[in-house]
């Protein structure tokens, strides 16, 4: 049986006491059945954007870049359970390590009505931090972006899996819970082919996205200015094709708010050989929503910048990028 922190309902007794028959509502035993759905495109988007025999190579580099992302495994769950009778305060939290796909727990609370919010692989992040959990409402996942003034942020490093669910707990009812836990962020990657051009660095960043998920009520928030997020360059060995990923909360589903401008980019810096910087803006139409992974092909031209015939991508090019007042970018 799991250690449970007991937080409000048994006010004045010992949560380890073996008696606890005079510690407030009765106890009541019940199974809460957790499982990870990993709802994913990945394989489809895969075989769809890169089944080209020059893109074996890169599609697999891509495909063990985010094994530990699409994954329907989680190493650690953090459970609460809140008054849904009153005012949606929590009463208990519980973390455990699941260290699998799915996992029973039999669990012995009072009887109430509960509001259950559960999150899944928040160790090892290094991006977002489950915060305002006290109180359900405001339960949420959040990236801290105050750092994106001084450069891109790092991707996120796991797949987020969370859960909701209202639980009724009786007295003297065998009652089981099965509760399944979805994925909350998701992943964009960049497919250059160089065509044999030479240059001497490249760098690609990924804009446009949310910095919050509230666990209650899976809606996103986005912040009033977008932050960059690297994508990381994937290891395709002597291949030429280049391959760049970013892990991040999704985009917006539709027209943005403003009603104007791209759901997502990438921006894409290429120095040349003669030190110059061309940049280009991909502008993707094309929503990225939680569990998906989207692939975006593109190829270099004589000017270092990347075109695409992909219908879902407007491009704008700056050349000589660096000598337009833009600074703060290092290559």
């Amino acid at each position: 049986m799991p250690t449970v922190a007991l937080l409000g309902l048994l006010a004045g007794c010992s949560a380890i006491d073996d008696d606890l028959s005079d510690c407030g509502p009765e106890q009541s035993d019940f199974e809460l059945n957790y499982q990870l759905k990993l709802v994913t495109n990945m394989t489809t988007e895969l075989q769809t954007q890169l089944s080209a025999i020059t893109e074996t190579s890169i599609a697999s580099s891509l495909e063990t870049h985010l094994k530990g992302i699409f994954s329907d495994y989680a190493r650690d769950v953090n459970l609460s359970f809140y008054d849904a009778e009153g005012d949606l305060r929590r009463l208990w939290l519980d973390r455990q390590t699941m260290n699998a796909n799915q996992r029973s727990y039999t669990l012995t609370l009072p009887m109430h009505h509960y509001l259950h919010l559960a999150v899944a692989n928040l160790q090892g992040n290094g991006q977002v931090s489950l915060t305002d959990d006290e109180m359900a409402p405001t339960s949420a996942l959040r990236q801290d972006i105050s750092a994106a003034a001084n450069g891109p942020l790092a991707s996120h490093a796991t797949g987020l899996f969370t859960a909701r669910q209202q639980m009724n707990v009786l007295s003297g009812v065998s009652q089981t819970f099965n509760v399944r836990l979805y994925m909350a962020n998701c992943a964009a990657a960049l497919v250059i082919d160089p065509r044999g051009h030479s240059y001497k660095d490249i760098r690609v960043v990924a804009t446009g996205f949310a910095s919050q998920f509230n666990v209650s009520d899976s809606s996103y928030v986005f912040p009033s200015e977008a932050f960059q997020v690297e994508a990381e360059p994937l290891d395709n060995g002597t291949d030429p094709m280049l391959g760049f990923c970013s892990v991040n909360f999704p985009s917006r589903d539709g027209t943005r708010a403003d009603g104007e401008g791209p759901l997502w980019q990438f921006k894409v810096y290429l120095k040349k050989t003669d030190d110059s910087i061309t940049e280009t803006v991909l502008n993707v139409s094309d929503p990225l929503k939680a569990g998906q992974l989207k692939v975006i092909k593109g190829y270099l031209d004589d000017d270092g910048a990347v075109r695409s015939t992909d219908q879902r991508v407007g491009i704008s090019i700056t050349l000589d990028w660096n000598n337009a007042g833009e600074h703060d970018f290092i290559l």
